[in-house]
């Protein structure tokens, strides 16, 4: 029997699995998908979602979430495409639509009406009122130095802002200056190195190890490509196999033992990482 992961017992005693919440999440994931492929914008599913099309083709069966990439020459266009033709039933949380929006986490937010979701985060909370819907998450994509030590440098710069704009989030100030300066730091930056051989997330996403920030050959991440997710072909970088090797190691693909294929991760680390509190079809509670 296969595991169901389950995320919350609802008080009638319904169970809200990981899977329930995957089905949630590609009605924005189609969505999303609709409106770059409309407005001829490039994105790019990535990380787990990434490692996820070469091992499932399709979610991780406790993945918990979808992460995609926008290139930042695109970024701008990406807003004012959802701003048009986002459907009703979706909303979009980013610095550019509210400024209370944390520019330490991923770009931008794409959630569903009517749904809630309370996310394991114990340092920076999600300030803006239009909603705690399930989500997409998103992440520009930007040029980085070829050099990992001007690399580590610049996003030194920004973690070391990192503990006051934490601090001032937990009292409840917006430190819009701050979030502007990182905004223009991370920017600034990428123009610096755009005939750069890598490329990665923005370094305004300050969160990862010292020179453990993922960085990839411009080469292997585009053109992005199709590949098939969950009955449906969604969009990935050019080589997925070498960039989620390069993130994850060599030993995160499936394996062959010789009569079937298998997940190596050990089964006490398959458990979804992301919601504490979920709602899949309700309203969600007042802030």
């Amino acid at each position: 029997m296969k595991e169901k992961w389950i995320i919350k017992t609802m008080q009638d005693g319904t169970e809200v699995t990981v899977r329930d919440l995957q089905l949630s999440i590609l009605e924005i994931m189609d969505e999303i998908h609709r409106v770059c492929v409309k407005n001829d914008i490039p994105y790019a599913l990535i990380a787990g979602s990434a490692l996820g099309i070469c091992n499932y083709q399709g979610f991780i069966p406790w993945d918990d979430d979808i992460d995609m990439c926008v290139e930042r020459k695109d970024w701008n266009r990406f807003i004012k495409a959802l701003e048009k033709d986002l459907d009703k039933k979706f909303y979009f949380q980013c610095f550019e639509n509210d400024k209370k929006y944390n520019v330490l986490i991923p770009s931008m937010k794409i959630r569903k009406r009517g749904t809630y979701i309370e996310e394991v985060n114990t340092l920076l909370k999600n300030r803006c009122e239009s909603g705690d819907g399930i989500f997409v998450d998103v992440v520009i994509y930007d040029s980085v130095s070829d050099n990992k030590w001007i690399d580590e440098w610049n996003r030194f710069k920004i973690r070391a802002l990192m503990p006051v704009m934490v601090f001032l989030d937990n009292i409840h100030v917006n430190p819009v200056f701050l979030k502007k300066w990182v905004l223009n730091i991370s920017e600034r930056y990428a123009k610096r190195n755009k005939k750069s051989s890598l490329t990665s997330q923005t370094i305004a996403i300050p969160w990862e190890k010292f020179l453990k920030e993922p960085k990839f050959p411009k080469e292997d991440v585009y053109p992005f490509e199709l590949y098939q997710f969950e009955g449906r072909e969604y969009y990935s970088y050019h080589n997925v196999k070498n960039v989620v090797t390069a993130w994850y190691g060599p030993n995160c693909l499936k394996k062959w033992d010789g009569e079937k294929w298998y997940d190596p991760l050990p089964e006490a680390k398959r458990h979804p990482k992301h919601a504490v509190d979920i709602n899949l079809n309700g309203e969600e509670p007042e802030k």
